[in-house]
């Protein structure tokens, strides 16, 4: 059974960094997608940021451009996403989600469309 496992989250400041952690198990390939999705409350899920597992190619919403920085870790099977220069909006539960490859599947294509696993999400809130 696939399982994704979110963690990091917590109380940070504007301006402030934190790093999300979301540890993948259960996979028998390399040819999946990695995601960092958030929702807050009254608004609807976002995309954030989304690694392809076996590349390393990435995708990134304009919201987190030049912000976040998504990586892997294939050895330990973790995907991490660094949260800079973060802002009150940002506040949101954060979701980590997993996608299997096929034909024609690209970073940016998983990143807007459906996945196929979730983890149960960490909670980022940014306030001072």
């Amino acid at each position: 059974q696939l399982q994704l496992v979110e963690s990091g989250g917590g109380l940070v400041q504007p301006g402030g960094s934190l790093r999300l952690s979301c540890a993948a198990s259960g996979f028998t390939s390399d040819y999946y997608y990695i995601g960092w999705f958030r929702q807050a409350p009254g608004e609807e899920r976002e995309g954030v940021s989304c690694i392809s597992i076996r590349d390393g190619s990435t995708y990134y919403a304009d919201s987190v451009k030049g912000r976040f920085t998504i990586s892997r870790d294939n050895a330990k099977n973790t995907v991490y996403l660094q949260m800079n220069s973060l802002k009150p909006e940002d506040t949101a539960v954060y979701y980590c989600a997993a996608r299997i490859g096929m034909l024609f599947t690209t970073v940016q294509g998983v990143c807007v469309g459906n996945m196929d696993y979730w983890g149960k999400g960490t909670l980022v809130t940014v306030s001072s």
